[in-house]
């Protein structure tokens, strides 16, 4: 994931002074070599929540035959054209058929066959008229609203008990799916409908651009699992739920690795041995500028993995690159802090695996909307701050404070509030960009 700006190049800046990139820019490069991964055939229920890789077509008619929708009698309509309660027709029951029967009674004049839902309509029959249409062949008024037992059985007679019209409760050939039509088109989401119809048509398997395998890791030796308990100087390790959960929400196969402490072999252990099941990479920690941050010594040893600064807020250092070589496994390096991991993921990592996916909606919708509360950003900083959307009125409302550590007024957003680089302070009402965060 090589990207197309030179870091040492020109506009770089000193070793005292290194450049800041600007968000478009670290976007654009973590863009550049993200490509829909390449199709595969899968079967049905393992292609689910992937995107179909070309048009499906459907290679008989769906119905493939003509049948009934209703627990019936298939008969004649001009047998029952003057049925009444009080003067019912009277005919006469050939036959039974139940669904997936293959052997068919011919219904002919003052005849009739008891048939079932799904069973196909026999030759010579023009519809049918449900059981509660007829006496159930019991000989003793309208029947129950289900057919059982030894009533009908052939040669017992049935009385229809008003008209039926040609076709009716018939499901014809044909009447949903004709031979040849494009049923799915490529691009498609396979959730569960698309799946039953694929299955209907008797498609077993399907080509599509498998979802990406993207394992999750954080860094720091401060880091204790949730149920686990924090001694001083210990925290949860919350950005490894966080960010797996988002990436499946962003339609990925995620696996989370718990928290790797701050010791460079081991880092460099669980990588390689993370290797062999990622589509891609995902760390959280030790991108910046501390003593301890061994996601940067250890990365030093693969080429085309760097590391910047970005002109915003949170999310300021951030690390890029493939693991492996020009053709290894892409890698995003996000901030620890959880606010800034979490937006970091939302404007770089989340546009990589719907790239990945063939998706067509990359990025999240961005609405414009009047801020209910004035803000402040820092010079030259795009800031990302948490609010609540209101979409009734088109107004946004901050949520908390700044601070790229508080996770509690993160879960209470529902979008992300952009400040322009170029301002440091907007009015109550001035209108804004709003990121939107739900699905």
């Amino acid at each position: 994931m090589t990207g197309k700006h030179d870091p040492c190049g020109e506009g770089a800046g000193s070793p005292a002074s290194p450049r800041l990139w600007s968000v478009d820019e670290h976007l654009a490069d973590v863009l550049f070599a993200a490509a829909p991964l390449p199709p595969i055939e899968l079967r049905l229920l393992d292609a689910q929540g992937c995107r179909l890789a070309e048009d499906v077509r459907a290679g008989a008619d769906l119905p493939p035959f003509d049948n009934s929708s209703m627990d019936g009698y298939a008969l004649r309509t001009a047998d029952t054209v003057r049925a009444t309660e009080q003067y019912p027709s009277v005919l006469t029951v050939v036959g039974d058929i139940a669904a997936g029967a293959d052997e068919l009674p011919k219904v002919g004049p003052g005849q009739a066959a008891r048939i079932m839902t799904g069973g196909p309509v026999p030759p010579g029959a023009e519809a049918v008229a449900p059981v509660e249409w007829t006496d159930g062949g019991t000989g003793t008024g309208q029947a129950a609203d289900t057919m059982g037992g030894d009533e009908g059985v052939p040669g017992d007679e049935v009385r229809v008990l008003r008209p039926v019209a040609e076709g009716a409760f018939i499901r014809r050939r044909g009447s949903d799916v004709t031979a040849g039509d494009t049923v799915l088109e490529a691009g498609a989401v396979l959730g569960p409908t698309q799946l039953g119809l694929l299955a209907a048509i008797g498609r077993a398997t399907v080509r599509v651009r498998p979802r990406p395998r993207v394992v999750v890791l954080s860094t720091g030796s401060e880091l204790v699992q949730p149920g686990e308990e924090a001694g001083p100087g210990r925290i949860h390790d919350s950005n490894s739920f966080t960010l797996t959960a988002a990436a499946i929400a962003a339609g990925a196969v995620a696996y989370r690795v718990g928290g790797v402490p701050d010791d460079a072999a081991t880092l460099r252990a669980v990588l390689e041995d993370q290797l062999g099941r990622a589509d891609l990479i995902v760390t959280s920690g030790g991108v910046s500028v501390g003593a301890y941050d061994v996601v940067k010594e250890v990365f030093a040893d693969y080429a085309g993995v760097d590391f910047r600064r970005l002109r915003m807020q949170p999310g300021k250092p951030q690390g890029y690159g493939r693991i492996g070589g020009e053709r290894g496994v892409p890698l995003l390096a996000l901030p620890g802090n959880p606010v800034s991991a979490y937006i970091s993921f939302e404007l770089f990592v989340r546009p990589v695996i719907r790239t990945m996916l063939g998706a067509p909606d990359v990025h999240r919708p961005v609405v414009r909307a009047a801020t209910t509360a004035a803000l402040r950003s820092p010079a030259g900083r795009r800031q990302f701050l948490r609010g609540r959307y209101r979409p009734a009125d088109g107004a946004v409302s901050p949520v908390g404070g700044e601070g790229s550590h508080l996770v509690g007024a993160l879960a209470q957003a529902d979008c992300l509030i952009t400040v322009p680089e170029d301002t440091t302070a907007l009015p109550a009402g001035s209108t804004v960009d709003v990121v939107l965060l739900t699905d």
